[in-house]
């Protein structure tokens, strides 16, 4: 089943706790914070070489040098997908354990946090961006920042948030279990919306929002609906020539976080995702970055023996994709990034399991 509640809250305390302690010690000891402490190696993770490291902290920077002024990050500079842009950013630098308020970036992460809640204000039946793409990946960020940040005000703030945005998830769940790109419970489903929805639903639940067993008993259903029975991955919508590895790799870990691990319906899909190797890893894979930020917390949930085999091959892969701004993909234009670039910082950062939901 999905990690229990209680243990998961403990356990964001504790990480707080444990990061501003080695903060503490890093002052004291007279040392730059940007000295690479126990805690930014990955707790002795060997596979986070320190060329990973280089290009963690050259795409935190790059994210940083493309900051808006009101806090938030988008596609274009002009306001272009910023909910998902803002959410996705601040999760990659969650994923190096910096959080809103907390050095070394905490001003600028305050300003992305305060902004996202701006927006979840805007709408007072919780919706949060234009597609419930947005809707996700903002959820995700509320619930994974939920407890971490400086302020307690902050705090009420975002679980305030929290609670609409999953309300809003819950009432829109098509009767077949998944989700498509508007909150109605009759506006059709697709394996893409459903598992970035249901990613940051399971999140929340990690959290201690309340959600009904029944929503996730849907969910399996749906994907087994969606499954490809010859090769065990799935489809984007239940149609047999719509298989691919994005949606392989987001089915995969949806189905590990509701509570599938050690099925066929996992386990045929893992199998289907390592016999796509090596060719995966080439960046002519379609949605490869999308791909990649699934794949990866898929192998995690599998276990050390195939976390070992793939982290190491997207790792170096990433490394080599990396612009030299900093970035990864094509920002449109100065003041933008592009999605890939949180993605890939994410994925880069899987070894330090800093963010609750990554964790196994």
């Amino acid at each position: 089943m999905i990690l229990d509640s209680f243990t998961h809250t403990a356990g964001r305390r504790w990480r707080t706790v444990h990061i501003a302690f080695c903060f503490v010690v890093v002052s004291l000891l007279g040392l730059p914070l940007c000295a690479q402490t126990p805690l930014e190696a990955g707790d002795g993770a060997p596979e986070l070489t320190t060329k990973a490291t280089q290009a963690i902290d050259k795409g935190l920077a790059c994210l940083l040098s493309n900051q808006h002024e009101d806090g938030s990050w988008s596609s274009d500079g002009q306001g272009g997908h910023a909910v998902a842009y803002t959410s996705l950013a601040l999760m990659a630098f969650m994923s190096k354990a910096q959080f809103p308020g907390f050095e070394p970036h905490g001003e600028q992460l305050d300003r992305g946090m305060k902004w996202l809640l701006k927006e979840a204000k805007k709408r007072p039946d919780g919706y949060i961006g234009t597609v419930m793409y947005e809707h996700g990946f903002a959820t995700l960020a509320l619930s994974e920042m939920w407890g971490m940040t400086h302020d307690s005000d902050d705090d009420d703030a975002i679980k305030e948030a929290l609670e609409k945005a999953v309300d809003v998830i819950l009432r829109s769940q098509n009767p077949g279990g998944g989700w498509r790109y508007q909150p109605q419970d009759s506006g059709g489903q697709d394996t893409s919306c459903t598992m970035t929805v249901f990613h940051a639903l399971a999140s929340a639940h990690q959290a201690g929002i309340v959600v009904p067993d029944a929503t996730i008993t849907k969910v399996v259903e749906y994907l087994k609906g969606v499954r490809d029975t010859p090769t065990g991955g799935f489809t984007y919508n239940g149609r047999p020539h719509r298989l691919s590895a994005a949606c392989t790799a987001g089915g995969v870990y949806v189905a590990q976080l509701a509570g599938q691990r050690d099925t066929e319906l996992v386990d045929s899909a893992i199998r289907y995702l390592n016999s796509l190797s090596p060719d995966i890893f080439n960046a002519g894979t379609k949605y490869y970055y999308y791909a990649h930020y699934y794949a990866i917390q898929a192998m995690v949930q599998a276990g050390d023996e195939k976390y070992s085999k793939w982290y190491p091959q997207i790792r170096d892969a990433l490394i080599s994709q990396q612009a030299a701004q900093g970035g990864w993909g094509k920002a449109a234009k100065p003041g933008s990034i592009s999605y890939e670039t949180p993605m890939a910082i994410i994925i880069l950062s899987t070894p330090h399991r800093y963010i609750p939901i990554y964790q196994r």
